[in-house]
């Protein structure tokens, strides 16, 4: 990455040794540092927090959410809510970068690099925002690609079991997710589930469903969205959402909460905007309400956990399989999750990538073994158009896996495909 600079006769800025001439500065940082260590002769560089005061990024508000699950949702959540609120906050994560209520950046990393941050945060500094929401991943506070960044707000959402391709250990990713919690910076944990991480008490505040926090849900109903009576300290309030699940009354408690630790407002007042979200698309997405249908993008046995048993009030109906060239272990434990929550299952292919589909199916079905009403197809279209068909009045179906992806990879050619059109469609001629 090279982008237009100017200090000191330089006009441009890079992270990458190979990009560096007269008129380049260099940007040193953690991760390079053994690149610009090996260049002959002396190179003029700018650390991270140099640039963050050339470029005045002290004036923003940054607000970091990490944990396994709920990363994308809260944080376009706080967006969303200080928007209403009437601040002018930009949004940075899986889904590209935000500001203005328009996208900026498509589609990256849930954290770039630090530079690619940094350069984000200056485009939404310019743009006059005073909030930088970011999603934060474990592999990013691993390879410090966070460094020198000043939070206003740290968040928890919850840690489970993800990433033991790169962390190794349950162990060792919850001590690199629990190093972001280390310090005085204020910080909003999620009370249910605060025993997976260690963290500086200093400045922590909490959020809760079942466990007292100082965000505290009172009571709450998950019948046709999400309806709660939450306290905070001496202040009470009611608020309404049109999403559904158990996990997205903690995702949207940590945005409350958050907003509220951020501006100052009233609970009162936060609440009153939270209907205004309808949450991030392929997220837990209702596509049709009658007949219920939800599309998600989870993609794991934990994933599917979480989504499930958010719901598991509702008899389900469930359509998913496993992407191919991936970790093949997880097949049969994603069957055996779908063989816990749901009445009627519908096993068929995700991206198959390089693999025959009918192998994936057969991985996955191993966990389903001895299940009833168990369906396998890999045509994922069919295996939609039969679920749909055999769902009953009060029941729910849910087709995981792709989210808001709109094709299927197939021997490295990318094939339109849309499970929400695809329902669409079919609802339409079965009216």
């Amino acid at each position: 990455m090279k982008i237009p600079f100017e200090k000191n006769g330089y006009h441009f800025l890079t992270d990458d040794t190979k990009r560096l001439d007269h008129e380049t500065l260099f940007f040193a940082t953690s991760q390079n540092s053994r690149y610009y260590d090996a260049l002959e002769g002396e190179k003029a560089f700018i650390t991270p927090g140099e640039l963050m005061a050339f470029w005045g990024l002290d004036q923003l508000k940054v607000v970091g959410v990490t944990g396994t699950n709920g990363k994308t949702t809260v944080t376009a959540a706080i967006y969303s809510f200080l928007i209403d609120l009437g601040e002018m906050p930009a949004l940075q994560g899986t889904r590209g970068l935000f500001a203005h209520e328009k996208r900026l950046e498509e589609k990256s990393m849930t954290t770039p690099s630090i530079f690619e941050t940094l350069y984000n945060m200056k485009q939404a500094k310019d743009l006059g925002c005073n909030y930088f929401v970011m999603e934060v991943s474990s592999h990013a506070i691993d390879q410090k690609r966070i460094e020198g960044l000043k939070f206003a707000l740290k968040v928890h959402t919850n840690v489970t079991s993800d990433h033991l391709d790169y962390h190794g250990t349950v162990e060792e990713y919850r001590r690199v997710k629990s190093l972001f919690f280390a310090d005085e910076t204020p910080k909003l944990l999620n009370k249910d589930d605060i025993q997976h991480i260690t963290y500086n008490p200093i400045n922590a505040l909490s959020y809760g469903v079942d466990q007292p926090a100082t965000f505290k849900v009172q009571a709450f109903s998950l019948l046709h969205g999400i309806t709660a009576g939450i306290k905070y300290l001496k202040e009470e309030a009611t608020f309404y959402s049109p999403m559904v699940g158990l996990f997205n009354l903690f995702n949207l408690m940590a945005a409350i909460g958050a907003v509220v630790m951020l501006t100052g407002r009233k609970l009162e007042e936060v609440c009153e905007v939270v209907e205004n979200f309808a949450g991030v698309a392929g997220r837990m997405e209702v596509v049709s309400r009658d007949p219920l249908v939800i599309v998600d993008f989870a993609h794991t046995d934990d994933g599917m956990y979480q989504v499930l048993d958010s719901i598991k009030d509702r008899d389900i109906s469930v359509v998913f399989g496993a992407g191919g060239n991936r970790d093949k272990s997880k097949r049969p434990r994603m069957g055996a999750v779908a063989g816990k929550f749901a009445k009627k299952i519908y096993v068929t292919s995700d991206n198959p990538r390089d693999e025959v589909p009918e192998m994936i199916l057969e991985d996955i079905l191993v966990g389903l073994v001895g299940k009833d009403h168990v369906v396998a197809t890999p045509d994922r279209k069919r295996a939609i158009k039969m679920a749909l068909e055999e769902l009953g009045k009060d029941e729910v179906l849910m087709i995981l896996g792709k989210g808001d992806e709109d094709y299927q990879e197939i021997k490295g050619v990318k094939h339109h495909f849309d499970d929400r059109e695809v329902v669409r469609e079919l609802l339409k001629h079965h009216e």
